[in-house]
């Protein structure tokens, strides 16, 4: 089945907040941002303003009625600047005018007197200085100390990785209305529409009964509408609170770069033991997220990194510890994988690391350790399957991964100013919400007199085809054509108190929910159809629109026994509830099952470089990934090619800067550097890992949003490979991105200096 929204995307029919007709007497907001990362706020101007042309107002946190405070985690994090500002971009006020030109062209006239305090970007002089978002966090198991006396070889290190801007095709914005009585209804590209209803009536002072959130579908968010939709939905609402007029609120893309959250720059220190036998004995690692001037969502990010500190392999001595570091820069957030890529990349840094010190293939280190089923991982989850090693045996199998290596020795051994590189890059992935609660969805379901069906659920659609698997769970229940199947938008009026769609469980949460509600009215169709054919129950289903007894089909059709039931008055509506069973986890000892389930899969990747210039193409990428028992292939592999690409630009291209005062300098299209159709690899090559999906995954199909981000991983090793190769002097660093500029410093020996 092809993703329902195909169509209307390439023929410019979908339509985005931004897209949706105004209403009569609509105004535009235009948010003020501090230009100082750290500063007092000794006097801010607004006169001149508010007496531009088409302004009609300038709110500040001073005309907020309920509590300024927008903080997703911890409350930190004021909706306007009142006394101080800790990052450049901070909201400190928005202006209200009648386009949204007129509304930038008046934030030009807004007159702000700071006194600047001192300016911190980097996590280790925060560290050093005790500026902590909130308290650190260690995972540990085994006896570290005991496992570095058993290794033969113990190795230390660094590694360091970047941030990454979200781009998202549509840029944050809401489009606020206002009801009859004092309700409004808000329009908004997010991934959490409770969570920005939940704010909204906290900053208005109201009940959430009161606000309305609806979401047909975003263009694009990778994480960066989970937690920073928020603030321009509130700022809308606030606004028709006060005006009783629309408001929308598109932020401009220099705007939106400049001021969101992007994923966290993490910095590391880890030490590594291994044995004679490659094995690796213990495992110690310290992480400095940079959190910027806020917690946002990096509590629940830096949990994941402590979860995912191993990889896809079996450490039995692990120590692991995070400090999430105060500076000022825009709070970063979550962002595809949600702190496990930053773990994953210094476990395969340190096996790096060990591999040239050795003197050994890095992937003689990675095979020799993978899990197997009843390894226990570090936060005392036990591993249930083998899918890590079959895996790496299905590619040698599929893609013959030893062929590939000695090809591209022999390349490189005729070849001097052209050379390749390969890396093999494993990954497990948990899935599930890390905090336990979240882990719940309901849906509605109403099946109309003639058989039409209508389905809402909680899922939020941002490109990866949620409704058009939800329309096949719907479609799979009740054995009818998809034709008869709507999915409404994602709306809190008619699904409440929803998880936002992250952690790539929004497929399973709300699928499990939606079967659950079509099973119930599909029993009580079941007792119709056994009244009308005086048949046994039990005996009797429903397949492909027609009900059998047995194997034989009768002559009673899906439509004629719905009107049936609604002339007998059986219930046509339900609602489902889901909670993900078995998971736990015990924050006072680290320990628990956290995940409903891993995601394993492993890549091959293949690059080539002009050790002229430094420039480099990737030539392929071949994976094998575990889907369990996908439910649409063809989205699947949609989302494993775009995450690995996107993976691949995190750690080649896209390479974001601030200068000493906190500014970003990659703030621009013309400045950032993301992926296109020529830096992604030539050849994407994705086959499916024969397994058993889990009971938990819906209808046994595995999530498949995040944990294909990981593969991208590989592209810096296999550079890293590539440049050895040509530069024997080489000084291995981990350092992502490894930008063309840094290839060319390596290739000729000027890295680190």
């Amino acid at each position: 089945m092809k993703n329902i929204d195909s169509h209307g995307h390439v023929s410019g029919k979908s339509v985005y907040v931004d897209d949706i007709p105004e209403l009569r007497g609509t105004l535009h907001a235009v948010p003020v941002f501090s230009e100082m990362a750290h500063a007092k706020l000794l006097n801010i101007d607004i006169s001149k303003a508010k007496v531009a042309t088409g302004v009609v107002d300038v709110l500040m946190a001073k005309d907020i009625p309920g509590e300024n405070q927008i903080g997703g985690i911890l409350p930190d994090e004021p909706l306007f600047a009142e006394s101080e500002v800790h990052f450049i971009g901070q909201p400190i006020a928005v202006i209200i005018a009648n386009s949204h030109f007129e509304a930038r062209e008046a934030r030009t006239l807004v007159e702000i007197e700071y006194e600047e305090l001192e300016v911190i970007i980097d996590p280790r002089v925060a560290k050093q200085k005790g500026n902590l978002l909130f308290p650190s966090r260690t995972f540990a198991n085994g006896d570290i100390d005991f496992g570095f006396a058993e290794s033969d070889y113990v190795f230390s290190g660094r590694a360091d990785s970047g941030g990454q801007e979200h781009l998202y095709i549509e840029t944050q914005g809401s489009y606020a209305i206002p009801l009859e009585n004092n309700n409004i209804k808000i329009y908004s590209s997010t991934q959490g529409p409770t969570s920005v209803q939940k704010f909204i009536a906290n900053v208005l002072d109201v009940g959430m009964h009161n606000i309305e959130l609806d979401v047909t579908r975003l263009g694009g968010a990778f994480g960066g509408k989970e937690d920073q939709a928020t603030a321009w939905a509130v700022m809308a609402a606030l606004a028709v609170q006060k005006l009783k007029k629309p408001v929308k609120i598109i932020l401009d893309r220099d705007d939106d770069m400049l001021v969101t959250g992007k994923r966290h720059p993490y910095s590391s220190d880890f030490k590594i033991g291994l044995d004679k036998d490659l094995k690796i004995k213990s495992f110690e690692v310290t992480y400095f997220q940079n959190g910027g001037a806020a917690a946002d969502l990096s509590p629940a990010i830096m949990e994941r990194t402590l979860f995912h500190v191993t990889n896809s392999y079996f450490i039995p001595n692990v120590k692991a510890t995070a400090h999430s570091c105060k500076t000022n820069l825009a709070p970063f957030t979550a962002f595809r994988g949600f702190g496990g890529p930053q773990a994953m990349f210094v476990i395969e840094s340190a096996i790096s690391f060990a591999a040239e010190k050795l003197g050994v293939a890095r992937e003689k280190i990675q095979k020799v350790n993978l899990l197997k089923s009843g390894d226990l991982f570090h936060y005392g989850q036990v591993c249930d399957s083998n899918n890590a090693l079959k895996s790496w045996e299905s590619l040698q199998e599929q893609f013959d991964a030893k062929g590939e290596l000695l090809k591209v020795k022999e390349f490189n051994s005729i070849n001097t100013f052209i050379k390749k590189g390969i890396s093999l890059q494993p990954i497990c992935f948990g899935i599930s919400f890390t905090k336990t609660p979240m882990n719940q969805a309901r849906a509605l379901v109403h099946v109309y007199q003639d058989g039409s069906i209508g389905v809402s659920t909680g899922a939020v659609e941002m490109g990866q085809g949620v409704n058009t698997k939800m329309m096949q769970v719907a479609a799979k229940a009740f054995s009818v054509d998809v034709s008869r199947i709507r999915v409404e938008s994602t709306n809190t009026t008619r699904v409440a108190n929803t998880s936002p769609t992250a952690a790539s469980s929004g497929a399973d949460l709300n699928g499990n929910a939606l079967q659950i509600a079509c099973n119930e009215i599909y029993e009580r169709l079941i007792k119709v159809a056994s009244n009308l054919l005086k048949k046994d129950a039990r005996q009797i289903e429903i397949k492909d629109e027609r009900v059998y007894v047995g194997n034989e089909a009768s002559k009673l059709y899906w439509n004629e026994l719905v009107e049936t039931a609604f002339l007998d008055r059986v219930k046509l509506s339900e609602v489902g509830h889901y909670a993900t069973p078995i998971i736990n986890f015990d924050k006072s000892t680290e320990k628990g099952h956290p995940f409903a389930y891993h995601v394993y899969g492993i890549a091959l990747t293949t690059v080539t470089i002009d050790c002229i210039t430094g420039v480099y193409e990737f030539d392929s990428i071949k994976i094998i990934h575990d889907f369990g028992n996908s439910m649409n292939l063809t989205l699947d592999i949609g989302q494993v090619e775009g995450a690995v690409v996107q993976g691949i630009g995190w750690m080649s291209i896209e390479e974001l800067d601030w200068d000493e005062k906190g500014r970003l300098l990659a703030d621009n299209l013309s400045k950032y550097k993301v992926p296109d159709v020529y830096a992604a690899p030539k050849i994407i090559e994705t086959l499916e890992l024969e397994s058993e999906g889990p009971e938990l995954a819906i209808l046994k199909s595995k999530a498949v949003g995040e944990p294909p981000f990981m593969y991208g991983i590989g592209a810096f090793f296999a550079l890293q490979d590539a440049i050895r190769d040509f530069n024997s002097n080489y000084k291995m660093e981990f350092n992502a991105p490894l930008t063309p500029e840094k290839v060319l410093l390596g290739l000729y020996g000027f890295n680190g200096k």
